[in-house]
């Protein structure tokens, strides 16, 4: 059986929200907490890679997820932060925890 056909949802430089939501029952989260509910802008698409909240629990069903870099600026992600304000982190993220950021929303977007 072949693997379905690659589409990210996002492409470089699309604004997206990083869900804030926190799943119940027993989990492996990829995703670091200080960065759900923050606006940043997709970077690149790093390709399609077995889901790994999955394969820590041996539960794998085949589909692929696409694998994003997105960027956010720094002094919008620490509230204290006292750096250039250039500053940038970048974070790989899956797919199914990204959401298109809400209209207007993107000042957060590096």
């Amino acid at each position: 059986m072949s693997a379905p056909p690659f589409r990210p949802r996002f492409g470089p430089g699309d604004a997206v929200t990083v869900s804030a939501r926190f799943p119940t029952g027993r989990r492996h989260l990829r995703t670091p907490f200080y960065i759900r509910g923050k606006t940043g802008a997709v970077e690149r698409v790093c390709g399609a890679y077995r889901n790994p909240e999955e394969l820590a629990f041996g539960t794998y069903d085949g589909a692929r997820l696409p694998l994003y870099r997105v960027r956010f600026d720094q002094a919008h992600v620490w509230d204290d932060y006292a750096g250039n304000p250039a500053d940038t982190i970048d974070i790989e993220i899956y797919e199914t925890w990204l959401e298109p950021a809400a209209a207007g929303d993107d000042s957060n977007a590096a």
